[in-house]
């Protein structure tokens, strides 16, 4: 790190847990996040204001007038710009010295697993199923921890799975079935517009803590959030090991 670095990092650096070489680990980092909405956006301005070196930020949508109330990395003025370039210019206004590339498409197959195997950790912040369970085949496949996230109405959900772990129970563990609906559940429902910030933040500091080596009690960990009263339910997940994707019987892509 730089003189200019050690000052722009420096209330990270205060922090035993992190100090200069976990902020440098940081800076050698690569993260991945699929979506730039609701939850890709705080989760993008965190890591790029907290110097993961390295983000590539995907999404095929464009910013609406109706993201407006919630995707506080995107503006008016940027209404029908893809929201993984209207996210970019903002990352890069916080943080000039990192490197962030912007992908305008939805991921699947084999572009997708090359994008998961370049990254040091994988943030799901999409809004449908069928792109969760794929990135989460993706991050078991190539090892790659993964965060994800889940906001709608005053709900909110955190997991945070460590595939470097060895019988770690994986995303298709919690959630089996593999449905193919899209923004449909926000759009149709609602979300509060805070909530989104609460998850997107977490997703962010979970994603700090794994890459700086601090261990965190989140990992293995289903946490629910009811936003009307406050509360916190968390539950560890269990393997199982009949799973498809990560059991012991599962096949190897």
């Amino acid at each position: 790190m730089d003189d200019t670095q050690l000052i722009r990092y420096s209330r990270h650096i205060l922090l035993p847990e992190i100090d200069i070489d976990g902020q440098q680990r940081l800076l050698d980092s690569h993260a991945l996040i699929v979506g730039a909405g609701g939850l890709g956006s705080p989760v993008a301005l965190y890591l790029a204001a907290s110097g993961i070196g390295t983000l590539t930020v995907c999404d095929d949508d464009d910013v609406d007038l109706t993201n407006l109330q919630r995707q506080v990395a995107h503006a008016t003025d940027r209404i029908g710009v893809n929201k993984a370039a209207s996210a970019r210019q903002r990352m890069l206004e916080l943080n000039p010295d990192i490197v962030v590339h912007d992908v305008a498409e939805r991921l699947d197959g084999a572009a997708l697993l090359a994008r998961v195997a370049a990254a040091d950790i994988v943030l799901d912040c999409c809004d449908n199923f069928a792109t969760r369970h794929a990135v989460n085949r993706a991050c078991v496949a190539t090892g790659t921890p993964l965060v994800s996230g889940a906001a709608v109405r005053f709900d909110g959900q955190l997991a945070v799975f460590d595939y470097r772990q060895p019988d770690m129970p994986c995303y298709h563990c919690l959630f089996p079935d593999e449905g193919d609906a899209s923004d449909g559940p926000c759009a149709l429902f609602g979300v509060l517009a805070p909530l989104v910030g609460v998850i997107g933040s977490l997703q962010a500091m979970e994603a700090i803590k794994l890459l700086a080596g601090i261990p965190s009690e989140a990992v293995g960990r289903l946490q629910l959030l009811d936003g009307k009263s406050g509360e916190w339910r968390r539950m560890r997940l269990v393997r199982d090991p009949a799973c498809p994707v990560c059991g012991t019987q599962a096949a190897v892509p």
